[in-house]
This record gives C-alpha cells, sequence and structure tokens, in this order.
C-alpha cells in the first residue's frame, strides 16, 4: 500500500513537472516578414522551459488590445509584446501594472513616459537611427567613400539624387531612418537631392506599386534607392527590373555589376531573401537588424522575470533597468 502511494505521489509529481509555463508573444502583424521571421527565431530559442503561443494582431490595436485584455485578466504572469501602436501603449502598460503582469516590448518602442510608469515593462530592440547611419556608410562606399562622388553619379553633377520608400507615415522607426541617413550623408560632406519619398508600409508589394510610380516621374533621374526595410527593397527591385533598370543579360540569375545593367537599391533588416539577392548582385547593401540576438536577449529576459530573478544578471548591456539594445550590422557584397 505504502509503495502504490508513492508510486501515485511520483506521478503526481511528474505531472506537475511537466506542466509549462504558458507565455503570450503578441505579434502586431504575422504578414510582416520581418515578424515572421522574428516570431520564428524567438520560438526557436525560447527551447523547452516555457510554452510559447502566438497571437497574431492583424496590425489593428483594437485586436491586439483585446487579446492583451484576456491574457492579462485570466492572471498571466508575462506578456511578449510586439504592438501595433507604440503611442498606443500606455494604457496596456497601467492594466498590466494593476495585475502584476511583467512586460517585454519589442521591436516598437513604446514612449520613455510610457515605460516609467512601471517598474516592471521592458524593451529589446535595436536603435533606429543607428540602422540610418550605417545605411549612410554603405551609401559611401558605393559612391567611392568621396563627396566627389564617382562613376555611379550618372549626371556627374556632384549630388545624390535618390528616392526613398518610406514605411508607415509616423512609425519611430521610418521617421528616424528618413530622416536620419540623409542628415548623414549631409554631415559627411554629400550633397543630396531627395527626388521623391514614397510610403510603402513596410509592404513589398505596396512598394513595387510605389516604385513603379518613382520610376514614372523621375525615371533615368535616380542614382540610388533607399528602402527602409528590405521587404520594400525587393519590391523595388521587382519593379525596376520588370522596366529595364536590372538586365541579367545571360539569364544566369545573377547580375554582374560590371556588364549588366543595375541600380543600386539597399535595404534595412538582413531578411534571408534579401540576403540572397545580395549575393546575387540584385540588391547593394543591406543593414542587419539581429532579430536572433534580440530573440535570444528576449528569452533569456523572460526566463529571469517568471523566475524572480535579477534582470541584472541578464547577459546582454541592460540601459536604465528597462532597455536592451542590439547593434545593427553592415552587410554588402563587396
Amino acid at each position: 500500500m505504502r509503495k502504490i502511494g508513492l508510486l501515485l505521489f511520483a506521478f503526481v509529481l511528474l505531472g506537475c513537472e511537466a506542466k509549462k509555463v504558458e507565455i503570450p508573444l503578441l505579434i502586431y502583424d504575422m504578414q510582416d516578414a520581418y515578424m515572421f521571421d522574428f516570431e520564428e527565431k524567438i520560438q526557436g530559442a525560447m527551447g523547452d522551459d516555457f510554452v510559447l503561443t502566438t497571437v497574431d494582431g492583424q496590425n489593428s490595436q483594437i485586436i491586439q488590445n483585446e487579446d492583451i485584455d484576456n491574457w492579462i485578466n485570466e492572471k498571466f504572469p508575462l506578456l511578449i509584446v510586439n504592438p501595433v501602436d507604440r503611442l498606443s501603449v500606455y494604457s496596456i502598460i497601467e492594466k498590466a501594472k494593476k495585475s502584476g503582469t511583467k512586460i517585454i516590448f519589442f521591436n516598437r518602442e513604446p514612449l520613455a513616459q510610457d515605460m516609467a510608469l512601471y517598474d516592471s515593462v521592458y524593451y529589446v530592440g535595436a536603435d533606429a537611427a543607428e540602422s540610418a547611419r550605417i545605411q549612410a556608410q554603405i551609401i559611401m562606399e558605393l559612391f567611392g567613400n568621396n563627396p566627389q562622388l564617382n562613376e555611379f553619379d550618372k549626371n556627374g553633377d556632384g549630388i545624390i539624387q535618390a528616392v526613398i520608400l518610406k514605411g508607415e507615415q509616423g512609425h519611430q522607426d521610418a521617421e528616424a531612418r528618413t530622416k536620419v541617413v540623409v542628415e548623414t550623408l549631409s554631415e559627411a560632406g554629400y550633397k543630396v537631392e531627395v527626388l521623391d519619398i514614397g510610403i510603402a508600409n513596410f509592404d513589398r508589394q505596396t512598394a513595387k506599386i510605389a516604385m513603379d510610380g518613382l520610376i514614372a516621374t523621375h525615371g533615368k533621374n535616380i542614382e540610388v534607392v533607399i528602402s527602409n526595410n528590405d521587404a520594400m527593397a525587393l519590391g523595388a527591385i521587382e519593379s525596376l527590373s520588370d522596366k529595364g533598370y536590372f538586365v541579367d543579360t545571360n539569364k544566369d540569375g545573377k547580375i554582374d555589376r560590371t556588364s549588366e545593367v543595375w541600380i543600386p537599391v539597399v535595404g534595412i533588416d538582413g531578411l534571408d531573401i534579401a540576403m540572397e539577392q545580395i549575393e546575387s548582385g540584385f540588391l547593394y547593401g543591406t543593414v542587419f537588424n539581429d532579430s536572433q540576438n534580440m530573440a535570444e536577449a528576449i528569452v533569456e529576459l523572460a526566463n529571469l522575470l517568471i523566475n524572480g530573478e535579477d534582470v541584472s544578471d541578464l547577459g546582454f548591456t541592460i540601459t536604465n533597468g528597462k532597455y536592451i539594445w542590439i547593434s545593427y550590422k553592415k552587410i554588402t557584397n563587396q
């Protein structure tokens, strides 16, 4: 009888140990290629310690708010949130504070004053301005690291004629990247004429349509296409290829920049497909947004928070007790 009791106790104990903590992972829109890839990396980094449940906000703050309310009401200890609208997180933080729910925001940075409302709220991400500065470095290299420019100054006027594909109007990353890339070039002594800015909402197909319009208006005056992200850069390449600005003469699936027609397009993110386009010569360069390291930082931070451990033990630098910044990297095929 005692043996049966011990076996039963062991079975119950093992059953309790097998029950894993569930953590909701709320993504602003799983149709976003970068976020789709990012979600996979977070899932992969999570391992077997927790069950990570992905929730698609469908690019609707209303839908995401409803989802968050449900998770908070069900007393989940931690939420990992990629907000639809960074300006709408005030109410999310207030609700989490009342319930004692901890939050890790990522990829879209809440306002500093909102982050200051609650001790148990954190942000993991990268500095958008840094990505723009590195993108400017890629463009400087394209033009020979010389403000007097080189053969890519097609009209020889000493000015870089550019079009910019911008993400969402008002989005902090889009605004910073659009502004800082031009400022960085100007501060380095380069003259830049922004022929036009197309709003393409970080979306490949939208960017293709926007690029169609930019080509119709500015055509061969365009010397470089600057894109706020890789998805839009790939859309631009599709449009440019359709209209003869990329010509794979020997049909080998690659662009030989010494003998075939091409135009420089620069992105940001480092999507796998973008890396392939760099290798094949269609995309000139990108700024690698290190989602793998961000995913690992998110998972490590989640472990500390769930287990009630000190976040100062995090293997990543934590700034002001709340912010984990992951650096960007320059990627070209030069």
